[in-house]
């Protein structure tokens, strides 16, 4: 029974939770600085000239937390599933053991699992979107609807089926799309019903970090993943390109957040206190050290230590984007 439970949390991988949620963390505190501005008649505050709700609730992102989660560990039960039936969790490959790999839990088992997960996630989407829009805008619910069915499709395909697009390397762009733009302007949104072009910055910073996480990941296992013809970015364009594209992933997020975290400042007035906006970048110093060591790497399996460092100074960043957004408003 232990072993089993154990299995199945291994399968969930717990890890890459906090990484999925950083978005909706983003996102939601830019959206409750917003308010907060409008309320305060910042005369550069669009919500207040547009004259939206000016309330924040906290169910929204509360529900949109739950949700990611919900998709994230979909996800991790699907990508464990399709590489355990298509043999590509082997003895070659780099990392823990997965679940159909270390034969506690069967594919059948799996695969019925899979099916309740999205189901529960398809739930607490709608829950989702009739909490932030209601009846009262059916075609916006329709369409993120739709969205939320897009969500969960690429959750299971990305490993699962003849055409699973992670083994035709376009996972990448799914993880950039949906843990970017797709989640902080999503929740941005359903929170303050209002478009901000600007937010497009920080949630490229989200989108390229979760990319590289998956970058690191797909190198690590490069070799493994050859030799079963699951063609990842890595494998199609090798080591050495993989590195500096993961390079130019992290710097490109950091200069995103800077611009982004200048453009609040120039709205808020270069005061000593409101300097603490540019509290997210402290999470690229981290990140700086581990661009050193991937930079020096020679070897697959030292890779593995690094994916950890990637996500957490992701949720890092996010966490940071709550604090600063807590003392600015």
């Amino acid at each position: 029974m232990k072993a089993t439970t154990q299995a199945w949390i291994s399968a969930a991988r717990p890890r890459t939770l906090p990484l999925s949620i950083s978005g909706i963390l983003v996102g939601s505190s830019y959206a409750y600085l917003d308010i907060a501005f409008a309320k305060a008649g910042f005369p550069q505050s669009l919500l207040e000239i547009i004259n939206v709700h000016l309330e924040f609730n906290w169910w929204i992102p509360v529900l949109a937390l739950i949700t990611t989660l919900a998709l994230q560990i979909l996800s991790n039960f699907a990508n464990d599933y399709g590489d355990g039936v298509k043999g590509t969790d082997n003895e070659d490959r780099i990392g823990p053991m997965r679940a159909i790999q270390s034969g506690i839990i069967t594919p059948q088992h799996l695969k019925k699992v899979i099916l309740i997960t999205a189901l529960i996630t398809l739930i607490f989407a709608v829950l989702l979107i009739y909490v932030s829009l209601g009846m009262e805008q059916l075609l916006i619910s329709l369409f993120y609807l739709l969205l939320g069915i897009a969500a969960i499709w690429a959750a299971i395909k990305y490993t699962v089926g003849d055409n699973a697009y992670g083994y035709r390397g376009l996972g990448d762009v799914f993880v950039f799309i949906f843990f970017g733009p797709v989640s902080v302007v999503g929740v941005y949104f359903l929170i303050t019903q209002h478009i901000k072009p600007e937010l497009l910055l920080p949630s490229i910073s989200v989108g390229l970090l979760s990319t590289a996480v998956l970058n690191l990941n797909n190198m690590r296992d490069l070799e493994s993943d050859r030799k079963v013809g699951k063609n990842t970015l890595p494998v199609k364009i090798g080591m050495d390109k993989s590195k500096k594209l993961h390079y130019a992933m992290v710097l490109v997020a950091m200069i995103c957040m800077m611009v982004f975290n200048a453009l609040i400042l120039k709205d808020t007035g270069t005061s000593t206190l409101n300097l603490l906006v540019f509290l997210p970048v402290l999470a690229f110093v981290p990140l700086a050290v581990h661009l050193s060591v991937v930079y020096r790497n020679s070897s697959a399996v030292l890779l593995d230590p690094e994916l950890k460092k990637v996500a957490l100074s992701t949720f890092f960043m996010a966490l940071l984007c709550v604090l600063s957004v807590g003392i600015l408003s």
